[in-house]
């Protein structure tokens, strides 16, 4: 486990001066069950984490983007911070593999959910504040997030994607999406919900998240993918 907790800093790119600090950020709750002796997870990390996260991007926002209006930096804001895009990096990280839990939460795919890996990125960089403070969270986060801000202020990223597809369903199709809850599941402090989108009988994607607006969204974003092919071949049917 040591080897393991090494690999993690490596990867990380931080040496922390209290190994503590990382174990507890690489612990989720219900390791807690199969191991007795352990008496940390990282949900308090998650929360001070969370906190370092908005203020440091909102710092990068403000400084980088000054022409830009409150209402647009806080969008940029927004959807750097989500969760896809921070279960993103900590796949780049490999949070998942060094991620301690139970077997029965590895067995339903903890290690890839998107919540469990954004929420354990936010825990990581909770410890690496408590460890070194603001300024090795900030370079830390110059190293693995701030690189994808620009992508999201061109792109226009941060237009959330339940507003994308209904804009394009009703382009395409003249139908409004509707969603609907296909399972829920977990105990009252950690449910899973899965959620699916249609347009009329057709269902254009599901998603799964903590919240059942967080499903949603990650099934607007799995059905954004099919309508936009579909976009494309009658763009290009057009131009033949």
């Amino acid at each position: 486990m040591i080897k393991l907790f090494e690999k993690a800093e490596k990867k990380i790119g931080v040496e922390f001066k209290n190994k503590k600090f990382l174990e507890t950020a690489l612990t989720h709750r219900s390791y807690l069950n199969e191991n007795q002796q352990i008496d940390k997870h990282n949900e308090r990390l998650e929360y001070l984490g969370d906190a370092v996260l908005e203020f440091l991007v909102s710092k990068y926002l403000f400084k980088n983007y000054p022409k830009k209006p409150e209402g647009e930096l806080t969008s940029f804001r927004s959807a750097t911070v989500k969760t896809t895009t921070l279960a993103d990096t900590s796949r780049e990280l490999d949070f998942g593999k060094y991620l301690r839990m139970s077997k029965g939460e590895e067995n339903t795919g903890g290690r890839d959910k998107d919540y469990l890996l954004a929420n354990t990125f936010e825990a990581v960089l909770g410890a690496i504040y408590l460890d070194q403070g603001i300024k090795a969270a900030e370079s830390y986060l110059k190293r693995v997030l701030f690189h994808k801000i620009s992508d999201i202020v061109e792109n226009r990223l941060d237009i959330d994607p339940k507003t994308k597809f209904q804009e394009l369903a009703q382009e395409l199709h003249k139908v409004t999406p509707s969603y609907e809850l296909i399972s829920e599941v977990g105990p009252d402090h950690e449910k899973e919900f899965t959620m699916a989108v249609y347009l009329g009988s057709r269902k254009y994607g599901t998603g799964i998240g903590a919240s059942k607006q967080k499903a949603e969204e990650s099934a607007a974003e799995a059905a954004l993918e099919k309508i936009q092919k579909e976009l494309k071949k009658k763009k290009s049917a057009l131009s033949a």
